[in-house]
């Protein structure tokens, strides 16, 4: 796929009257990748769609869509499909008329017509259903014919605004694989809106998650769940959402809610080198290793409740008055009695608290700064760095 299709962003923003939506948006979308945008209601992602679609105005900024400013190009001159949530499809036509409206609208020739009518109902498993009108469907079945409408035309640049949240459970996971394979199938460049953190997770190659206007993130998913950015992203992505506890750092050591934990000499390190005294400690439940009473270079406190989720169950315990969330097998003693609980120093999280930005992760900033340690081993092993 030539850049010629790569979207691009350039201190991007979008006003509503004295209501700024979008704010100072730099984004890159490579050709050909699948890019979710995500984020809670009222982010500015559906905004940031609809300014590719030309759909809406750009206050402020360039956007530029294979190397071209498009700012003020009207929505049919970018080659673009799009796929609604609500499928817009139009109940007086066939499954098949509605597929082809727009290739007729542009007076395609007939036989180039009827080959990509015929490949997108046989690839969306639609051919049965050719001759049906919007209300003989299910809705997985309408979610697919909007889908073939948009595929049909063969554009460079597939949108896609929240088109599964009208599913039910099953129907959403059969769709997510469809989507994946079709993108695999054209290569379009793809940027596909959601606020399920699952459909963002499964579906996108990368996402660019968004909160208030702001672009918060940008990367792969592994990276947005075990590498974030800030404690928006790491509270964001995951359920039960990471724990964030407030964390001073002094003399070599964490000081959390009147308790003290010495860091891995990496972590120390890093907190050191960051000249951050006040910190934000990040664990996700699933990196929590309970046991019952108390144990050295543990954060202690009062296991309150337990939720039973089948596979797993999701313990509630009380540290000085926050609470933190911990995935577990088996609960280790009975509600009001004390626990501690050492964290997985492959998967913590450090933060300042005055940004809220990650400091880093430890063996990454390293590399970047050229420091050596003599083996892994010394790299993870607890107590104070030299």
């Amino acid at each position: 796929m030539s850049d010629k299709n790569t979207i691009v962003f350039d201190h991007v923003e979008k006003t509503y009257q004295k209501n700024t939506v979008i704010r100072d948006l730099n984004l890159t979308i490579p050709a050909g990748q699948r890019l979710i945008l995500l984020g809670p209601s009222g982010c500015g992602k559906s905004t940031t769609l609809r300014m590719i679609a030309g759909l809406e105005e750009i206050t402020g900024g360039e956007l530029r869509m294979g190397g071209r400013r498009v700012n003020e190009v009207p929505s049919g001159k970018r080659d673009i499909a799009m796929v609604f949530q609500n499928y817009a499809l139009y109940p007086h036509m066939t499954v098949q008329e509605n597929i082809t409206y727009a290739l007729r609208v542009h007076k395609l020739d007939r036989a180039e017509l009827q080959t990509r009518l015929h490949s997108v109902l046989e690839i969306l498993g639609l051919e049965p259903y050719a001759q049906r009108k919007p209300r003989e469907l299910s809705g997985g079945q309408r979610q697919r014919v909007a889908l073939a409408r948009a595929l049909v035309k063969q554009s460079r640049y597939l949108l896609l605004d929240e088109p599964l949240s009208n599913l039910d459970a099953q129907l959403r996971v059969q769709a997510r694989k469809e989507l994946v394979k079709i993108h695999e199938l054209y290569q379009q460049t793809f940027v596909y809106v959601t606020h399920d953190q699952v459909e963002a997770m499964t579906v996108g190659q990368r996402v660019a998650l968004m909160n208030q206007g702001v672009l918060q993130m940008v990367d792969t998913p592994y990276r947005v769940y075990n590498r974030p950015a800030n404690i928006f992203t790491a509270k964001f992505i995951g359920s039960p959402s990471t724990n964030i506890l407030d964390a001073d750092w002094a003399d070599g050591v964490l000081h959390i809610q009147g308790q003290q934990i010495r860091l891995p000499d990496c972590w120390s390190w890093l907190a050191e080198r960051s000249g951050e005294k006040e910190l934000c400690l990040g664990i996700r439940p699933e990196h929590i290793r309970l046991q019952a009473g108390r144990a050295e270079n543990s954060l202690i406190g009062t296991l309150r409740y337990v939720e039973d989720y089948g596979n797993k169950r999701g313990i509630y315990v009380d540290v000085g008055g926050t609470e933190v969330v911990c995935m577990s097998d088996q609960v280790p003693c009975a509600p009001g009695e004390t626990v501690s609980f050492q964290l997985d120093s492959d998967h913590l999280h450090l933060f300042s608290r005055a940004t809220t930005n990650s400091l880093g992760y430890p063996e990454e900033v390293m590399e970047s700064d050229g420091t050596q340690w003599d083996s892994r081993d010394e790299l993870l092993s607890y107590g104070t760095s030299a």
